[in-house]
């Protein structure tokens, strides 16, 4: 029986990520980028889930859940007793992924570069983190690989701090970046010991923040620089791409982005909104932008990035004062107003949600009351210090629910990010 089953082939599922990467982009570029040009020849477009971060999404598709079953709602979580902020990791995450069913059933999984998996957790398989990851140890699992990679010179993340104003600067980290995940698929590929091999590029999100202008329009001064990385990028979708092609049959592909991207046209920051609209209050200057330590009691709500809205409840944050019975009126209220925000005369959301429809079944404490959609072109923002309500703050490009790039060669056409994770587990014959 035993050598039965090893004769018969893997099934073998190869997932490419390609952190926020819209359709309609892919397409333009495809046309001087030749492998980036396959991917987009037939591809189609995926929803993000909302809001559309990176570890909103990427957690959904590797859990195959919305963040109603998995927890995570933005890039931040705040402690209700002390108000202090941390960025949200792996370890917030609240359900089982599609790694552990595999494991379950016996399936290899490895993936290189994976936001949100950091610190990595024992899974049977091999793994590196993605954004947000620290330090090498808790990057990689099993704990050999850590050494692996350090002797490889393994880039964790780019430095976008000093990139944002640098382009020369950013291009060289994300060409160590672009170098380091093609030496971790160098190590993590080769003996074809996995079923589900996941490898994510995330150098078009961090490019796209800071220079979206210089990509999407030739005339401007630092187009031909940028169109020279993609190149070398392309190149690297390229390597990737004749790895799976070399696999034996079967085998599947998916090409994936988290959600897609466009230009800014303003930045809109929520908090500044409240303050002006009488319900945000701070009993002191504020450290930094992210200090929401000094919200103080008469506040009626506050927001997090992007566009998360929570009612600052008595029952929920130690000095709110919003009582029960006031709660649906006043999200209410909130809700229609953000929805008649305007910038020049034009409209700046495409919805505002409930948090209790967007997220059935919530039980998490950090479940927002109101969520944000904002139209493309209007960037949501949370900022503790800022004074105006729009303006534009060194970021040229900006998240979009729609448009992400998506291809399955065997043709499915998945709604939203939590489905391309089901789709794996049904690849493999595992029932949700």
């Amino acid at each position: 029986m035993s050598l039965l089953l090893d004769s018969v082939p893997r099934k073998r599922l190869v997932v490419l990520g390609l952190d926020g990467l819209p359709l309609d982009l892919a397409r333009t570029l495809g046309a001087s980028l030749p492998n980036l040009g396959r991917i987009a020849r037939n591809a189609t477009t995926v929803r993000a889930e909302i809001p559309e971060l990176s570890p909103v999404n990427w957690t959904a598709f590797f859990t195959g859940n919305g963040p109603e079953r998995h927890g995570v709602f933005g890039f931040s979580r705040i402690d209700p007793e002390t108000y202090a902020l941390r960025i949200t990791d792996f370890e917030d995450v609240a359900c089982p992924t599609v790694f552990d069913r595999l494991g379950e059933n016996g399936l290899v999984s490895r993936f290189v570069n994976l936001p949100n998996t950091y610190p990595v957790r024992p899974f049977r398989g091999m793994g590196v983190s993605g954004f947000v990851s620290h330090d090498m140890e808790q990057a990689a699992y099993p704990p050999f690989l850590c050494g692996k990679l350090l002797e490889a010179g393994y880039k964790l993340e780019a430095d976008t701090n000093r990139g944002r104003a640098d382009l020369d600067y950013l291009l060289s980290e994300l060409r160590n970046t672009l170098s380091s995940r093609l030496s971790a698929l160098d190590m993590l590929w080769p003996d074809l010991g996995w079923d589900l091999f996941v490898h994510v590029f995330t150098e078009t999100d961090r490019l796209f923040h800071f220079f979206m202008d210089a990509v999407v329009h030739p005339g401007h001064p630092h187009h031909l620089d940028c169109m020279r990385f993609l190149a070398d990028w392309d190149v690297a979708l390229g390597r990737f791409l004749a790895r799976y092609d070399a696999l034996p049959d079967p085998k599947r592909l998916l090409v994936m982005a988290d959600h897609g991207f466009t230009e800014i046209r303003t930045e809109v920051c929520l908090n500044t909104w409240l303050r002006k609209q009488g319900l945000l209050f701070f009993g002191g200057q504020p450290a930094d932008e992210w200090d929401m330590s000094m919200i103080s009691a008469e506040s009626k709500a506050f927001a997090l990035d992007p566009g998360r809205i929570y009612i600052h409840a008595r029952d929920r944050f130690r000095r709110g004062q919003v009582l029960n019975r006031d709660m649906q009126a006043l999200t209410v209220q909130i809700a229609e107003r953000l929805a008649r925000l305007t910038y020049e005369n034009e409209p700046v959301m495409e919805a505002v949600h409930l948090g209790c429809d967007i997220y059935p079944g919530a039980t998490s404490d950090q479940v927002p009351d109101i969520v944000c959609q904002p139209r493309p072109g209007f960037d949501l923002k949370a900022k503790s210090d800022r004074n105006d309500i729009f303006g534009l703050h060194g970021r040229t490009g900006t998240h979009t629910v729609n448009g992400a790039i998506f291809i399955d060669t065997l043709g499915t056409r998945p709604d939203r990010m939590r489905d391309i994770g089901r789709t794996i587990l049904h690849h493999f014959a595992i029932t949700e």
